[in-house]
């Protein structure tokens, strides 16, 4: 087992966190990441703003077996604040919140005695996390599927641990954006952080709610098939914030309005209609499949438990071979010394 203050603060054997994606994360999903080590967080999406969600009750029942959290986007839990307290009735032992100022939430959250994580794209968004009291910060980098800001993780989440330190050192650092493997975790921990959240591997996993034909494509796909952009929001009239787009496997409508993002907005919810539909029959041409730039490392589906196990064990192995097979004789320990 790889020890680090997340796993202590948490109580969980790995620092691995399967991240709370909307119509993805279940319960199902959510409860076989903790129960392998991990902490399972069921994604509360829009807090059901949209309509077409799982229904978060049952889900959260699912999960119950385990050491469990729930995540909601933010922006739309200002909408539907109610959504909070129902999930903290079920009594998870984290509030995941991406997107938006978790300050407002923060008070209840905490008078609930569950830990507050907020997930963060620029080292504003740290101190609004910071202000609200989080237990852990989520450094997201622009790899990561679905929506994000502008920051790359490899620069970004040592930034972000230099940043918490000086402020606030007791604060966990948790990295995402592209790692689904041992490797990542192993070069996350390496970065400054004390743990990793994980999206697309476990978005491509035998529990989550990803229909087999996104998985079935995205086996075919590589990193360069991702697309980021803010048109598909647009253009099917939901109303994200201007800092975050959304990436997603490339498709016809991505590669129609390539280039054309100021287009999107002016035509606000024209494809409204048609992408629901498409979404309803599984026509991803047209709909959304929601995956990051480490799709490329992902050809299999296998069980969320069996991907825990092979990051955690990689990651070791990666982490205590690595002073034989890189370091040299030589005097840096005695000029670190100095």
């Amino acid at each position: 087992m790889i020890r680090t203050r997340f796993t202590d603060t948490f109580g969980v054997r790995h620092p691995i966190v399967c991240a709370p994606m909307a119509l993805v994360t279940g319960g199902r999903l959510a409860r076989a990441v903790s129960r392998a080590g991990g902490l399972g967080i069921v994604g509360g999406g829009y807090a059901g703003i949209l309509g077409g969600e799982p229904d978060l009750a049952a889900e959260l029942a699912l999960a119950r077996k385990e050491t469990f959290g729930v995540g909601f986007i933010t922006w739309a839990l200002e909408q539907e604040p109610s959504r909070l307290e129902e999930a903290l009735a079920c009594g998870p032992s984290c509030v995941f919140l991406s997107f938006g100022d978790p300050r407002p939430f923060a008070p209840k959250i905490h008078a609930a005695g569950a830990k507050l994580i907020c997930q963060v794209q620029t080292l504003r968004h740290i101190d609004e996390a910071m202000d609200a009291g989080a237990n852990a910060i989520v450094a997201q980098g622009a790899e990561a599927g679905g929506h994000g800001g502008a920051r790359s993780t490899l620069p970004f989440v040592p930034e972000a641990a230099d940043h918490i330190a000086r402020r606030s050192p007791d604060t966990l650092l948790l990295a995402a954006g592209g790692i689904a493997d041992g490797r990542g975790l192993a070069a996350a921990l390496m970065l400054g952080a004390d743990g990793v959240v994980v999206g697309t591997r476990f978005w491509a996993s035998a529990e989550a709610l990803t229909p087999t034909a996104a998985t079935d494509l995205a086996a075919r796909m590589t990193g360069d098939d991702t697309r980021r952009t803010t048109a598909i929001d647009a253009l099917r009239g939901v109303a994200w914030p201007d800092a975050f787009s959304f990436r997603m496997l490339k498709n016809e409508v991505t590669e129609a309005w390539a280039g054309r993002e100021a287009e999107a907005r002016a035509a606000f919810g024209s494809l409204q209609a048609r992408y629901d539909e498409a979404r309803a029959k599984g026509d991803l041409a047209i709909a959304a499949a929601v995956a990051g730039e480490a799709v490329g490392l992902i050809r299999d589906r296998p069980a969320a438990g069996d991907i825990v196990e092979a990051m955690a064990r990689e990651a070791w192995i990666r982490l205590s071979t690595a002073p034989t097979r890189f370091a040299r004789p030589g005097n840096w320990p005695a000029m670190q010394n100095r």
